[in-house]
């Protein structure tokens, strides 16, 4: 299947079976296909799909459980590397074959700095010096558009955004100029802007080095733009594939129809405009003090991460904020809530000053307001059960009388977000990413807040499930009257969930107004920069083929597959 003219890779009956305890679940059923120098192949499909589990098998880092079936070949150059030991793998993964992983923050070591990991790679392949290694590294992060290349080498992950983290990624899997580059979910965490220049460099570095790249990602809108053929996944199987118009002018599988139907569409309902304001801040400011320099000229500096930042949200509303990665706008509704304390300016919840407020006098407020981050695998502790994460904020804040009435509380909270409460004895890793990120939602909802704080909630999601989450958003806050500040890149989504929306750069406002508003009829020119990224990415509703939804429904996994397959 899939052959091309002498290819670089050619991976034939990949078969992968993890063991668990009630039987097996077979990941990947004989998947083939092969990749050429200079080709771009995609690989697309839901959670559970098994489109990470075929690249990891490719890379050879699989989980020691995981059984790799007797008859597939993966042939590179060649070889076999089917067949290949730990110690040979070794010498190809970061050299001749590199991978971008999904999750930056999990992918990086927290106690290195940023440029000592890129540098470990050039060095375990190449004869260079610490202080050539160091050049290539800055050169490197640069190359991706991180600011400031030198300081960023000296940080760790956790000083840098999600986009920033991500860039990093890309950085150190180009270290080394591969042959192959498996690119897993490489913009997911990107803003439009920096989306679509990375993607050009990953096209300028495959048009300069002949090397070929496998794109897995559930935004076919990427693929539309960038990848030459398409391999479309469903439980563990290629369903269809092709080259890319073809896919997209005539799809021939429902599945496949059905996640080029699942794009968000819509407006949110209006908000009356006597509604009460639940949150208002006025000229907030955050400054961070950055020291940098070497260890006996050590000099500090001021980041001025936001400034002068005013917003409102009324009961019932949702305020989006848009911009690049390092705009300030995570900071600033982390400073909104007082999870990061402000250095300046005025935050007012229901008529109630907190900014000025010490932490230790904020709990009754924690149970008005809550957040939802980006990455639900990393925000749900991985050692306790659905029931502990979900009451914990019961537990801390003194809500229920006891274990009965706390389990009782979250089933309620699961049923908000239509998860079964018969998964409350489970772990996190045991669920799809859109069931962690549904577990997350309800982790908040339990408290039954005013406000959340919705912080990039469907980044990391495929498209169908996207859809879900906000539907499932929408009806919260019709339900509740909540009210969200929605912190994204993805303009589309902002469009059919927020009514108002603030631009935001280099920590500063540079527009805001009605969300319809602001996307269609952009004044400033960032802002036109953004709108404009976004539709060169993203494929007009126009262009897609119509789908009936209704027919689709059986397309939809269930729970119980979901579950069986989440080895992606």
């Amino acid at each position: 299947m899939l052959d091309t003219a002498d290819p670089i890779l050619k991976v034939t009956d990949v078969v992968v079976d993890f063991p668990i305890i009630e039987g097996v679940v077979h990941a990947v059923k004989g998947v083939s296909f092969a990749v050429s120098k200079g080709e771009t192949l995609a690989i697309v499909g839901e959670s559970g799909s098994g489109k990470s589990v075929t690249a990891r098998t490719i890379m050879g880092m699989l989980p020691e459980k995981a059984r790799v079936g007797e008859n597939t070949t993966i042939l590179f150059n060649g070889d076999d590397l089917a067949t290949f030991t730990e110690l040979q793998m070794m010498k190809v993964r970061g050299d001749q074959i590199s991978m971008i992983f999904q999750e930056p923050l999990t992918s990086l070591n927290p106690v290195y700095r940023i440029g000592d990991q890129i540098s470990e790679i050039i060095r375990t392949h190449r004869k260079v010096s610490k202080q050539e290694a160091k050049a290539e590294v800055i050169r490197l992060l640069g190359e991706v558009q991180l600011p400031d290349p030198e300081i960023r080498f000296s940080q760790y992950p956790h000083q840098l955004s999600g986009g920033q983290r991500q860039r990093v990624m890309i950085a150190m899997a180009l270290a080394n100029e591969p042959d192959i580059l498996i690119a897993d979910e490489p913009t997911t965490a990107l803003d439009v802007t920096v989306q679509a220049e990375i993607l050009a460099l990953l096209k300028d570095l495959q048009r300069r080095h002949g090397m070929a790249i496998i794109l897995i990602t559930h935004d076919l809108t990427v693929v539309r733009h960038t990848a030459d053929r398409v391999c479309v996944m469903r439980y563990g199987e290629i369903v269809e594939h092709g080259d890319t118009e073809q896919i997209f002018e005539d799809p021939q599988h429902p599945y496949t129809k059905h996640l080029i139907a699942s794009e968000p569409s819509g407006l949110p309902d209006a908000v009356s405009e006597s509604a009460e304001t639940v949150v208002q801040a006025k000229d907030v400011r955050v400054v961070f003090k950055i020291k940098h320099g070497h260890l006996f000229n050590r000099k500090t500096m001021d980041l001025i991460a936001v400034n002068d930042v005013s917003a409102r949200v009324r009961a019932g509303e949702t305020l989006g904020i848009v911009g690049e990665s390092g705009s300030g706008k995570t900071t600033f509704g982390m400073s909104v809530i007082r999870l990061m304390d402000p250095t300046g300016g005025e935050i007012v919840f229901e008529d109630r000053r907190i900014d000025n407020v010490p932490r230790s006098r904020l709990r009754d407020l924690r149970t008005k307001v809550q957040v939802v981050f980006q990455d639900p695998f990393s925000s749900l502790n991985p050692r306790m059960i659905i029931r502990q994460i979900i009451a914990e904020g019961l537990v801390v804040n003194g809500i229920g009388a006891n274990r009965a009435e706390r389990d009782e509380m979250v089933k309620n909270a699961l049923a908000e977000v239509q998860m079964p409460a018969d998964i409350m004895d489970r772990f996190p890793h045991e669920f799809s990413g859109g069931q962690r990120q549904r577990i997350a939602i309800a982790r908040a909802m339990a408290l039954r807040p005013k406000f959340i704080l919705l912080d990039e909630p469907t980044s990391a999601l495929d498209l169908s499930i996207q859809a879900q989450i906000i539907d499932l958003l929408r009806d919260l806050r019709r339900k509740h009257d909540l009210s969200y500040m929605f912190i994204s890149h993805d303009l589309k989504v902002v469009k059919a969930l927020c009514h108002n929306t603030i631009v935001m750069q280099d920590g500063k406002v540079v527009e805001a107004g009605p969300t319809v508003q602001v996307l269609e009829s952009p004044r400033t020119d960032y802002t036109k920069r953004l709108v404009d990224a976004a539709l060169n990415i993203h494929i007009d509703r126009d262009e897609v083929p119509t789908v009936n939804r209704d027919e689709m429904r059986g397309y939809k996994r269930g729970e119980a597959e979901d579950e069986a397959l989440d080895k992606d």
